[in-house]
């Protein structure tokens, strides 16, 4: 990450079980924060309420709920259970004053009528490693979250994404890595890490015919206010550029 200029990083929980080592890595290192919550796709795990997520969340380095959300694409009807657990995510979030880190795939109409119904609104967050239409980011906007794109954005089939990437504002953007998957190009195949990052940068600089530092300043700066970060801690220049790492 030092090597290349990548100044600080969310790392994200996707199960409770898995959540001291998450913890556990953000207390070693002062560039690291986590997250608390249980991914759609995780069935054979504990199943969180309200009050166990608002109290895991209770600790300075625990910066946002999730990652959750709604995902149809791996896993069928009935998913009630998936419902309820996205809604215990959003009110757990809205509880703790802490932001959501929302997955979203094959399920997008849910997702926003769920964010909806649930006043998301009130707590914010982040769309992420988005994969949608431009329309789906427009309405998450209107709720005031962010939309953040991983190395899926550099690929060369997804030029649907990169036009939703030069639609979405700089102001509202995040870029990320989902380690260990979809490494951006070149090192697409490999494992993902987190100096591969500044690669995601470029290719949004690209795609919206601006500098690199404008991107890495925007998605620095959007970091830090979104998850409510003070810079003492991470100190960032415009060269830096912060991301989400997926667990």
């Amino acid at each position: 990450m030092r090597a290349n200029q990548v100044v600080a990083a969310l790392n994200v929980c996707t199960t409770l079980e898995e959540f001291p080592a998450v913890l556990a890595v953000a207390e070693e290192h002062s560039h690291i924060v986590a997250s608390v919550g249980v991914h759609p796709d995780s069935q054979d795990c504990e199943e969180p309420t309200i009050d166990r997520l608002v109290a895991l969340a209770d600790h300075p380095k625990v910066v946002a709920i999730g990652e959750s959300g709604l995902d149809y694409f791996r896993l069928k009807e009935p998913l009630d259970w998936q419902r309820d657990r996205f809604r215990t995510h959003i009110r757990a979030a809205r509880q703790c004053g802490k932001p959501l880190i929302i997955h979203t795939r094959a399920s997008q109409a849910d997702t926003i009528r769920l964010m909806q119904e649930e006043g998301a609104q009130e707590a914010g967050g982040v769309m992420h490693c988005f994969t949608e239409s431009l329309a789906v980011a427009e309405a998450a906007m209107a709720l005031g979250f962010y939309i953040s794109f991983s190395g899926i954005v550099t690929f060369k089939n997804a030029r649907e994404l990169q036009e939703v990437a030069r639609a979405v504002p700089l102001s509202r953007l995040l870029i990320e890595t989902d380690s260990p998957y979809l490494a951006p190009v070149p090192y697409r195949g490999k494992t993902n890490e987190p100096s591969y990052v500044p690669k995601v940068a470029e290719k949004i600089a690209e795609l919206k015919g601006v500098t690199i530092e404008a991107v890495a300043k925007a998605s620095t700066s959007n970091f830090m206010n979104l998850f409510k970060l003070l810079r003492s801690k991470c100190e960032a220049s415009q060269q830096e550029a912060p991301f989400l790492q997926g667990s």
